[in-house]
């Protein structure tokens, strides 16, 4: 029997634990020097934690709106910085999540600390410029398809099965002895599963160039590069796994405006403070997520892990 999950989620916005006041006090430090209002997006899906934590708890949602919508309450200025630590997620709730902050801020910069994979890497693309350091990475935007299979759910990139069914069609074309065996496996998918993984990769990429285009790239003469970052960033082929790790130069020598991290020594300082104080958040309590402003308001997610004791029978 699977362990049972209980998560919990808080708006907070008054004093809290030792870790939390240490957290918030290196933001409101960022803010101060940077001048800019300040947010931070951060999961523990890095952490050593319970291996049984649900990924949709670590995950963009659209819960994560609610957060959005907590810590930018009572903030007024014009640019942001977005600090970006997440494995990514739901891209519909990344759209939204875009939407919700380019309607409020004239300038967003997004500053990844570690990691900002997926989805993540997609909010980070519809931001001004995107702040690595040496040992940051972005990720592959490709998207990723859940199906049922007699085993249980199998999740794999989009392109790979579009990629199959190519390949299916080639060799049933060189040798129809072969069909009976693709049909077998095509069968499998469940109806329009082809059409919604082309439209899903289609979109992941229309997405990311019209934001690249719109504001990355907004005082850069036709043509435009949104179209050709966005098509490398969602090739399957390229990147050969979702997870890979696409690093500061790799990132600029594809054309995005990446500033480095460690070009301005007092910035990383108070970054890396607070990116280190949310590892610790994270380490010893039991919040798997946290969406703050510097004025120290958000959204926390909390989740406890039971494990269920099946009684022995003996006879």
């Amino acid at each position: 029997m699977p362990p049972l999950h209980k998560i919990q989620q808080s708006i907070l916005g008054k004093r809290g634990a030792a870790q939390d006041e240490v957290r918030r006090g290196y933001l409101r430090r960022l803010a101060r020097h940077t001048k800019r209002d300040t947010i931070l997006y951060a999961t523990a899906f890095t952490n050593v934690k319970n291996p049984d934590i649900p990924a949709l708890a670590l995950s963009v949602t659209l819960e994560d709106m609610q957060g959005f919508m907590a810590s930018l309450h009572g903030m007024k200025g014009t640019a942001l910085d977005l600090i970006l630590h997440s494995p990514g997620g739901s891209m519909e709730a990344a759209d939204q999540i875009v939407q919700y902050l380019r309607s409020k801020y004239d300038h967003i910069r997004a500053i990844v600390p570690q990691n900002a994979m997926s989805a993540a890497t997609m909010i980070a693309c519809a931001c001004d410029s995107i702040v690595l350091a040496k040992h940051s990475a972005l990720g592959p935007i490709d998207p990723q398809v859940t199906f049922p299979t007699p085993a249980g759910l199998f999740t794999a990139p989009a392109q790979a099965i579009l990629d199959e069914f190519e390949t299916a069609k080639k060799e049933i074309a060189a040798n129809p002895a072969s069909a009976p065996l693709w049909l077998m496996k095509i069968q499998g998918y469940p109806h329009g599963f082809l059409t919604l993984c082309q439209t899903t990769l289609d979109l992941a990429k229309d997405k990311v160039a019209g934001w690249l285009d719109t504001y990355m790239f907004a005082q850069t003469q036709a043509p435009k590069p949104g179209r050709a970052i966005a098509d490398w960033l969602g090739d399957a082929k390229e990147h050969k796994t979702h997870g890979r790790p696409i690093s500061a130069d790799l990132a600029a020598s594809k054309g995005l405006k990446i500033q480095n991290l460690e070009d301005d020594q007092t910035l990383q300082d108070l970054v890396l403070s607070v990116f280190h104080a949310s590892i610790v958040t994270f380490q010893v309590t039991n919040c798997v997520k946290m969406i703050e402003g510097h004025h120290g308001r958000g959204l926390y997610t909390q989740v406890s892990v039971q494990a269920v004791r099946v009684p022995v029978q003996t006879q």
